[in-house]
C-alpha cells in the first residue's frame, strides 16, 4: 500500500492542517482591558466601537521592552460576517 493514500497518513494530515489553522486564528474580544497577555507577533481584534464602520481594532504584540510587550494598535478592514 503506498503511505500516501494511507488512511492514517491522510487522518494525521487532516488533524495537523485543523491544528495549524486553530492556532493562526487570531482572538475577538469586546474590551481591550480583555487582552491579558500579549505575545509578540500575536494579533488580536477588539471589537469596542472606537473604529469606523466596517473596520475593527488591531492589537498588535510590536516589541519587547523592559515592561514587557509593547502594543500597537490601529483600525483595520473587518473580515466576514460581523
Amino acid at each position: 500500500m503506498n503511505a500516501v493514500s494511507s488512511p492514517r497518513t491522510l487522518l494525521l494530515a487532516a488533524v495537523l492542517s485543523l491544528a495549524a489553522t486553530a492556532s493562526a486564528r487570531a482572538d475577538i474580544v469586546g474590551r481591550e482591558a480583555d487582552i491579558t497577555n500579549l505575545r509578540l507577533g500575536q494579533k488580536i481584534y477588539v471589537d469596542d466601537g472606537s473604529c469606523p464602520s466596517g473596520q475593527i481594532k488591531e492589537v498588535s504584540g510590536l516589541r519587547l521592552t523592559a515592561a514587557g510587550v509593547e502594543a500597537s494598535r490601529k483600525c483595520v478592514d473587518r473580515k466576514g460576517k460581523r
